[in-house]
């Protein structure tokens, strides 16, 4: 081969490689992509979002309850029988007030939904929840409001292995704070059956959560009592029913 053909042959080849080069540019227009760094996501860097409907049913034949306040957080009971109840527990058992309790936990720590009412006698309320994957202890409180200090619930129900569409039902009981002596007297309790006083700082009973043996009302003997025989209750006193929907 000539070598002014060889030259031209060197030439060509040059610019064919220019011009290859020139249109794997354009297909990334312009850009020079490196997969090696792109981020890798990887399942602990995804956050699933779950969503529950709670039915709360007030199964009593006269006891309002306070606003049903729901709390789901990664773990630790708010209340155990036989042991003190906190002062946020304390609050609601003779008010009705979940301030304090839901003022306890930041966003990070806990989702928290609160009824807009007081869910009367043979009422039932939904709540929807909306959770991540880390808060899956679910905790449920209500004041029994014709009482001292009375209130219904549960502390650290594991919801996590509830699958899609599934549906668990709890009964539960009622609760003393021990916070508050049950006198049923005038002035000492904060629902319509005597609009009295709610929280008080001093402890006058027993000072540990324990099963509530029940209000014994002017019906059956106890004279100086506001209460009658409408405000009694048995257990279970509430019905808690739970359904994930997403």
């Amino acid at each position: 081969m000539k070598y002014s053909t060889i030259k031209q042959f060197l030439l060509l080849t040059g610019v064919a490689v220019i011009l290859s080069a020139c249109s794997d540019n354009d297909d990334n227009n312009g850009a020079n992509v490196n997969n090696d760094d792109a981020p890798t996501i990887t399942s602990d860097d995804v956050v699933m979002d779950y969503q529950y409907q709670v039915t709360v049913t007030n199964l009593t034949h006269g006891q309002p309850f306070s606003p049903p306040t729901l709390i789901v957080n990664t773990g630790a009971p708010l209340w155990e029988v036989g042991q003190p109840a906190s002062l946020a527990l304390e609050k609601l058992a003779e008010s009705g007030d979940s301030s304090d309790l839901l003022s306890s936990f930041d966003q990070t720590q806990a989702t928290s939904v609160v009824s807009t009412g007081p869910l009367l006698p043979g009422n039932s309320v939904d709540l929807s929840l909306s959770i991540s994957e880390q808060h899956t202890y679910l905790h449920l409180l209500t004041m029994l409001v014709n009482t001292n200090d009375a209130f219904s619930g549960l502390t650290n129900l594991d919801i996590s292995e509830l699958a899609l569409n599934e549906t668990t039902i709890v009964t539960l009981g009622v609760y003393d704070a021990g916070t508050e002596e049950n006198s049923e007297l005038a002035g000492t309790i904060p629902g319509p059956a005597d609009s009295g006083t709610g929280f008080e700082t001093q402890r006058d009973d027993t000072d540990k959560v324990s099963v509530h043996a029940g209000v014994v009302t002017s019906d059956d003997g106890l004279l100086q009592s506001v209460l009658t025989q409408a405000d009694r209750f048995d257990n279970p006193a509430m019905k808690l029913t739970i359904t994930r929907i997403k």
